[in-house]
């Protein structure tokens, strides 16, 4: 069986990144590949053609792949409402809710549908990639793993740990990551991946050397630090990052950051411009003075809603409307722009909820869950059903009235059109430059999954890792001591 996870030493150390260009990479060698995360916890999702819900990552790397993306390739999906309790999409569709407590007593059951929906991949295509989920070494979780070393052992697969560099301490981690595995788990850790690294590798070489010394493990390459490479994230942790800036008179976007943001990629669109710069923010003088605000998607609508009076942004939001100044709200943003939110069901806190009033709309939140493909790259995910209270003007997937747009739609600033006709809009409200409307997201998006195969085949040792794909893991890997805990 032909297959290769990709594990890393922390979140956000670059597994989905590899994992992405090694998709791409090896369907541009005419194989057919399929991308694999048996969890992902993130509230960045994307429903595909046949109205199943899965991470946005793992769509993303189906993309790469050249691949129809479908449920199998992200079984289970965990989308965190709080600190403690998180709603499952298991196979595309909405399970239930998982609390911290029952974390470990219920994931035999999702274990059995990721593993499950591996093995019907792997029967359909020639290679499966998958991506592990923080760490592999998460010792105190390691019983009932089914997403790093659980599934590696399922699919007997090798396994290649990544590390980011420019957090520092790469090495003791690579090293710390196989140390504290039992010998059955190591004996599938074949090798290290160094990624984000700025400068000449050369200096890099006596500690791999050192690191392969002492863990007998090979390191396959090292990835340079590409700033402008920017896909489709799942990770909150990428949020500081996101931040474009560009010289010269362009409109600025400020991005509301939730506590709850989700399904924040929608924001990629307006970014490419390059007659705009977006950033994200929970400051309300940068919400008063960008030339437009938007309020993103939220995992926990009625929450985040509080926490924007709690903080003054809501105050801000509305000042800056009463002085003619625009506003977007995007599914939960669009919510909270509207006069009530309705939970008669407790889908989130229950209860009524005063919104922001700038909207002629009212939401009542449902039992089920909207999962739907209304237009080309448009897509709705939620439980709150809108509905318009008074005449306003149309929008796509909302309404718009005087300065304050409102949509349900996630993606619909994908579509270049729809993009620069709302950015002309906002344009002459203030005065900055309107886009040239050359912008093709989806040829960029395209550009850059071909750069990072190309980083793959320039950095990485392809053919070795080819051979690993095609052999699993060397029979002779050495046992690094002390191994788990006993």
């Amino acid at each position: 069986m032909n297959s290769l996870l990709i594990a890393g030493t922390t979140s956000d150390a670059g597994k989905t990144t590899v994992v992405t260009g090694l998709c791409r990479w090896l369907a541009r060698q005419g194989v057919r590949v399929a991308p694999f995360k048996a969890q992902n916890m993130s509230n960045n999702s994307m429903v595909c053609a046949d109205g199943a819900e899965i991470g946005r990552a793992q769509w993303i790397q189906a993309v790469a792949a050249g691949a129809a993306p479908e449920a199998a390739m992200n079984p289970v999906l965990l989308k965190p409402g709080s600190d403690r309790r998180s709603h499952v999409v298991l196979m595309g569709e909405p399970w239930g809710e998982l609390t911290a407590r029952g974390f470990l007593t219920e994931r035999a059951e999702l274990a059995k549908a990721a593993f499950a929906a591996y093995d019907d991949l792997a029967s359909r295509y020639d290679v499966v990639v998958s991506e592990g989920a923080g760490s592999p070494t998460e010792i105190n979780l390691r019983q009932s793993d089914y997403v790093n070393m659980g599934l590696a052992r399922h699919a007997q697969a090798p396994v290649v740990v990544v590390g980011d560099i420019d957090r520092g301490g790469v090495f003791a981690s690579m090293f710390g990551t196989v140390a504290l595995l039992s010998t059955d788990d190591q004996r599938l850790v074949s090798g290290f991946v160094v990624n984000k690294f700025r400068g000449d590798v050369s200096l890099l070489r006596p500690g791999i050397d050192m690191l392969t010394g002492v863990t007998g493990r090979p390191t396959y390459g090292v990835l340079p630090w590409l700033p402008d490479l920017w896909l489709d994230s799942e990770d909150a942790l990428d949020l500081p990052a996101r931040r474009t800036s560009t010289d010269g008179d362009v409109l600025t976007i400020a991005v509301v950051r939730f506590p709850r943001i989700s399904n924040f990629t929608d924001l990629d669109a307006l970014a490419v411009e390059p007659t705009t710069s977006v950033f994200f923010t929970a400051g309300p003088a940068e919400v008063r003075d960008a030339d437009l605000v938007v309020l993103p998607g939220s995992r926990a609508t009625t929450a985040d809603l509080a926490w924007l009076r709690e903080h003054g942004l809501a105050d801000a939001v509305q000042a800056r409307v009463a002085a003619g100044r625009p506003v977007l709200g995007i599914c939960g943003g669009y919510q909270m722009l509207g006069g009530m939110i309705d939970d008669p069901y407790g889908v989130e806190s229950g209860g009524r909820h005063t919104g922001l009033g700038l909207l002629p709309v009212a939401t009542e939140f449902a039992a089920a869950k909207v999962l739907a493909r209304p237009a080309r790259t448009a897509y709705e995910i939620h439980h709150g059903v809108v509905a318009q209270t008074a005449e306003a003007d149309d929008f796509p997937g909302g309404c718009r009235s005087g300065v304050v747009w409102g949509t349900i739609w996630h993606g619909l600033l994908d579509d270049d059109a729809a993009r620069h006709r709302f950015l002309g809009e906002i344009a002459a409200l203030t005065g900055k430059p309107a886009p040239d409307g050359t912008v093709s997201f989806a040829g960029l998006r395209e550009r850059r999954l071909d750069r990072l195969a190309d980083a793959i085949d320039e950095h990485l040792d392809t053919a070795a890792l080819m051979t690993l794909i095609e052999k699993g893991a060397p029979a002779d890997l050495r046992f690094v001591p002390p191994g788990a805990p006993g």
